[in-house]
């Protein structure tokens, strides 16, 4: 069986590699990949390799001026920038804002990693398997005199089952076919966070690196990240295997299992999670005011509603960007008994504390030099009878 994912809204599954401002240079509205090797080998032959090999060392920024030539005819890839206008805006900001996230590759050319698609299904499946009983097995874990160092873990177990038990283990996933590395663009992502104003009203703010919020109105005053993702129809394919032996009654009862989980329970369980997971984007958008964010999520529910029935698909968050939402197995975080267990967490009780919605930020993908969408949401079906 092959499982086919197209991606809805820019996507970004990186592989912890980024693109130091000296790795590339930006000309005609691209990120041009310097191929280093072959800069190298050509400078060696003549004068120029130690004026290269300095700057190389002490710039942040190879100089355009000096060297961007090499942008023209030395370039391993040429990614594009989603819009023209993003060159006038990459050319203002500091060097330390300019390293730039890549999308997993490998020697074939860009790739889904399977590990990424089966945490995301992992994490659908915790949050449908959640409940109250947890909530409390944790607040006594918590209160303790010492604190855990995985919290989550006595959930996890419960939920999906731990090592060598859980409820995931009949499904194994391969990495996807490459896809062509044209296919990849370069986008602008801010940070997007509530702000309180009197009367208990709250507005649109901008986070902006070491200064805290700017205005909703000056977004263009908060700190960028420039990232490579896959756009909006973007498709990768690779193989979903179910090991039907680990379903018969004897197993199941040896792992501890009350019954087998097929792939339709599984990909419901993660339109349970994306259905709940929208609604609270929705009610976001509209507290902000990102109309065209809005419209996204709205066109995201859409089709989520469209495909809910079908039993071989459904929408997931993946990949860099999602957030809390896209990461935690509780399915909704302003119930008070959850607020509680974050509370008693150091790295979330500020934000709880605050008493604003949480969570209160949003990566946004701009788009034509507006916040558009939010990145990570791809549609994944099963394609049955193929290789």
């Amino acid at each position: 069986m092959m499982y086919e994912l197209k991606v809805l809204t820019p996507t970004l599954v990186g592989d912890g590699q980024k693109l130091s401002p000296i790795d590339y240079m930006v000309w005609k509205d691209h990120v041009n990949v310097l191929d280093q090797r072959r800069i190298i080998k050509l400078l060696a032959k003549g004068p120029r390799l130690e004026g290269y090999l300095a700057q190389v060392r002490k710039a942040e920024k190879l100089d355009f001026a000096s060297w961007g030539g090499f942008a023209q005819n030395f370039a391993g890839r040429r990614i594009p920038f989603e819009h023209p206008s993003l060159t006038g805006i990459w050319e203002k900001q500091r060097a330390d804002v300019l390293f730039i996230p890549t999308f997993a590759s490998g020697p074939g050319g860009p790739y889904l990693p399977a590990s990424a698609l089966r945490g995301a299904l992992h994490t659908a499946l915790m949050t449908s398997r959640w409940s109250d009983h947890l909530v409390k097995q944790l607040e006594e874990k918590l209160s303790g005199e010492r604190q855990p160092r995985r919290p989550a873990e006595l959930a996890e177990d419960a939920a999906v089952g731990g090592e060598g038990y859980s409820r995931m283990r009949p499904l194994s996933l391969a990495d996807s076919a490459v896809v062509p590395a044209a296919a990849m663009k370069v986008y602008l992502v801010r940070t997007s966070t509530l702000v309180a104003r009197g009367g208990g009203k709250l507005e649109l703010g901008w986070k902006q690196a070491g200064r805290g919020t700017v205005d909703g109105r000056r977004a263009d005053e908060s700190t960028p990240v420039f990232c490579e993702m896959a756009p909006e129809g973007t498709t990768f394919r690779g193989k979903w295997t179910e090991r039907a032996y680990l379903n018969q009654p004897e197993v199941l009862r040896a792992l501890r299992w009350k019954e087998a989980l097929p792939a339709a329970k599984l990909l419901g369980a993660a339109n349970e999670s994306a259905k709940r997971i929208l609604e609270m984007h929705r009610q976001y958008a509209e507290t902000s005011g990102l109309r065209r964010v809005g419209e996204s999520v709205t066109k995201l529910a859409q089709r989520l509603a469209e495909i809910g029935g079908e039993g071989n698909a459904c929408l997931l968050p993946l990949g860099w960007g999602g957030g809390f939402l896209s990461k935690t197995g509780h399915p909704d975080p302003s119930q008070e008994g959850f607020r509680r267990l974050l509370r008693q967490l150091p790295y979330y009780a500020r934000a709880i504390q605050s008493g604003l919605p949480f969570p209160k930020t949003r990566r946004v993908v701009f788009q034509g030099g507006e916040p558009a969408s939010l990145p990570g949401w791809v549609e994944l079906r099963l394609l049955p009878g193929e290789d």
